[in-house]
Protein backbone atom coordinates (compact mmCIF):
# COMPACT_ATOMS: atom_id res chain seq x y z
CA UNK A 1 0.00 0.00 0.00
CA UNK A 2 1.27 3.38 -0.91
CA UNK A 3 1.16 6.10 1.66
CA UNK A 4 -1.27 8.75 0.62
CA UNK A 5 -0.67 12.15 2.10
CA UNK A 6 -3.42 14.63 2.41
CA UNK A 7 -2.17 17.85 0.98
CA UNK A 8 -3.50 21.00 2.54
CA UNK A 9 -4.16 23.75 0.05
CA UNK A 10 -3.84 27.26 1.36
CA UNK A 11 -5.23 30.13 -0.65
CA UNK A 12 -2.34 32.19 -1.91
CA UNK A 13 -4.27 35.36 -2.48
CA UNK A 14 -7.89 36.33 -2.56
CA UNK A 15 -9.17 38.57 -5.32
CA UNK A 16 -10.25 41.02 -2.59
CA UNK A 17 -6.83 41.17 -0.96
CA UNK A 18 -3.92 43.43 -1.60
CA UNK A 19 -0.52 42.10 -2.62
CA UNK A 20 0.59 41.99 1.02
CA UNK A 21 -2.33 39.87 2.27
CA UNK A 22 -2.76 36.14 1.82
CA UNK A 23 -6.43 36.04 2.74
CA UNK A 24 -8.39 38.75 4.48
CA UNK A 25 -11.32 38.50 6.83
CA UNK A 26 -13.36 40.62 4.42
CA UNK A 27 -12.86 37.90 1.83
CA UNK A 28 -14.77 35.61 4.18
CA UNK A 29 -17.71 38.03 4.00
CA UNK A 30 -17.63 37.78 0.24
CA UNK A 31 -17.51 34.00 0.44
CA UNK A 32 -20.51 33.99 2.77
CA UNK A 33 -22.38 35.93 0.11
CA UNK A 34 -21.57 33.30 -2.51
CA UNK A 35 -23.40 30.49 -0.73
CA UNK A 36 -27.19 30.25 -0.55
CA UNK A 37 -28.54 33.58 0.65
CA UNK A 38 -32.09 33.94 2.00
CA UNK A 39 -34.44 36.26 0.14
CA UNK A 40 -34.85 38.49 3.21
CA UNK A 41 -31.08 39.11 3.25
CA UNK A 42 -31.12 40.11 -0.43
CA UNK A 43 -34.07 42.45 0.15
CA UNK A 44 -32.30 44.21 3.04
CA UNK A 45 -29.05 44.41 1.05
CA UNK A 46 -30.81 45.84 -2.01
CA UNK A 47 -32.49 48.46 0.17
CA UNK A 48 -29.13 49.39 1.74
CA UNK A 49 -27.29 49.65 -1.59
CA UNK A 50 -30.03 51.70 -3.27
CA UNK A 51 -30.21 54.16 -0.39
CA UNK A 52 -26.41 54.41 -0.32
CA UNK A 53 -26.25 55.14 -4.06
CA UNK A 54 -29.11 57.64 -4.15
CA UNK A 55 -28.73 59.53 -0.89
CA UNK A 56 -25.11 58.78 0.07
CA UNK A 57 -26.39 58.75 3.67
CA UNK A 58 -26.31 62.53 3.96
CA UNK A 59 -29.41 62.53 6.12
CA UNK A 60 -28.95 61.81 9.79
CA UNK A 61 -29.71 58.20 10.60
CA UNK A 62 -31.13 57.21 13.97
CA UNK A 63 -29.35 54.96 16.40
CA UNK A 64 -30.88 51.68 17.51
CA UNK A 65 -33.44 51.63 20.31
CA UNK A 66 -33.18 49.94 23.68
CA UNK A 67 -35.60 47.22 22.53
CA UNK A 68 -33.32 46.47 19.58
CA UNK A 69 -30.30 46.34 21.89
CA UNK A 70 -32.19 43.84 24.06
CA UNK A 71 -32.85 41.64 21.03
CA UNK A 72 -29.14 41.71 20.20
CA UNK A 73 -28.31 40.74 23.80
CA UNK A 74 -30.87 37.91 23.70
CA UNK A 75 -28.73 36.23 21.04
CA UNK A 76 -25.44 37.38 22.60
CA UNK A 77 -24.57 39.81 19.79
CA UNK A 78 -22.57 42.98 20.45
CA UNK A 79 -23.55 46.24 18.86
CA UNK A 80 -21.90 46.73 15.49
CA UNK A 81 -19.52 49.33 16.90
CA UNK A 82 -18.10 46.73 19.29
CA UNK A 83 -17.92 43.85 16.77
CA UNK A 84 -14.91 42.52 14.96
CA UNK A 85 -14.96 41.31 11.39
CA UNK A 86 -14.73 37.72 12.60
CA UNK A 87 -17.71 38.17 14.93
CA UNK A 88 -19.83 39.72 12.17
CA UNK A 89 -18.94 36.90 9.77
CA UNK A 90 -20.00 34.33 12.39
CA UNK A 91 -23.22 36.24 13.05
CA UNK A 92 -24.00 36.36 9.32
CA UNK A 93 -23.57 32.60 9.04
CA UNK A 94 -25.93 32.12 12.01
CA UNK A 95 -28.48 34.53 10.54
CA UNK A 96 -28.40 32.68 7.22
CA UNK A 97 -29.09 29.37 8.97
CA UNK A 98 -31.78 30.84 11.18
CA UNK A 99 -33.55 32.51 8.24
CA UNK A 100 -34.27 29.07 6.78
CA UNK A 101 -35.14 27.44 10.10
CA UNK A 102 -38.38 25.59 10.72
CA UNK A 103 -38.96 27.70 13.83
CA UNK A 104 -41.05 30.75 12.86
CA UNK A 105 -39.91 32.80 15.86
CA UNK A 106 -36.25 32.17 15.03
CA UNK A 107 -36.82 33.19 11.40
CA UNK A 108 -38.57 36.37 12.53
CA UNK A 109 -35.79 37.22 14.97
CA UNK A 110 -33.12 36.54 12.32
CA UNK A 111 -34.76 39.03 9.97
CA UNK A 112 -35.14 41.56 12.79
CA UNK A 113 -31.48 41.13 13.76
CA UNK A 114 -30.32 41.77 10.20
CA UNK A 115 -32.56 44.85 10.03
CA UNK A 116 -30.95 46.10 13.24
CA UNK A 117 -27.50 45.47 11.78
CA UNK A 118 -28.48 47.41 8.66
CA UNK A 119 -29.73 50.32 10.79
CA UNK A 120 -26.46 50.34 12.75
CA UNK A 121 -24.45 50.27 9.53
CA UNK A 122 -26.41 53.18 8.08
CA UNK A 123 -25.71 55.21 11.22
CA UNK A 124 -21.98 54.46 11.16
CA UNK A 125 -21.65 55.24 7.45
CA UNK A 126 -23.84 58.37 7.67
CA UNK A 127 -21.96 59.87 10.55
CA UNK A 128 -18.55 58.59 9.38
CA UNK A 129 -17.95 58.15 13.04
CA UNK A 130 -17.73 55.28 15.39
CA UNK A 131 -17.63 55.81 19.14
CA UNK A 132 -15.06 53.05 19.28
CA UNK A 133 -11.88 54.15 17.55
CA UNK A 134 -9.96 50.92 18.00
CA UNK A 135 -9.14 49.42 14.60
CA UNK A 136 -10.02 45.93 15.85
CA UNK A 137 -13.70 46.81 16.03
CA UNK A 138 -14.44 47.29 12.33
CA UNK A 139 -17.08 44.62 11.83
CA UNK A 140 -19.20 47.12 9.95
CA UNK A 141 -16.85 46.67 6.98
CA UNK A 142 -17.69 42.96 6.82
CA UNK A 143 -21.42 43.68 6.94
CA UNK A 144 -21.12 46.29 4.21
CA UNK A 145 -19.12 43.90 2.02
CA UNK A 146 -21.75 41.19 2.56
CA UNK A 147 -24.55 43.56 1.54
CA UNK A 148 -22.65 44.70 -1.54
CA UNK A 149 -21.92 41.15 -2.64
CA UNK A 150 -25.51 39.89 -2.36
CA UNK A 151 -27.22 42.97 -3.79
CA UNK A 152 -28.22 42.92 -7.43
CA UNK A 153 -27.84 46.70 -7.59
CA UNK A 154 -24.19 46.89 -6.58
CA UNK A 155 -21.53 47.44 -9.19
CA UNK A 156 -17.95 47.88 -8.01
CA UNK A 157 -16.22 51.13 -8.85
CA UNK A 158 -13.14 50.40 -10.94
Amino acid sequence: MADKKIETVYPIQSMFSSDDDTFTALSTSALLARSAVPYSHRRIADNYVIIKRVYRFQAVQSRITNAEIQLLKKYDFNTLEYSTIKQVNEELSYLKKWASSGNALLRQDADALLQIRCKELKYIVASRYSTVTNEIYNGYKALERYFEEISKFYTPIC
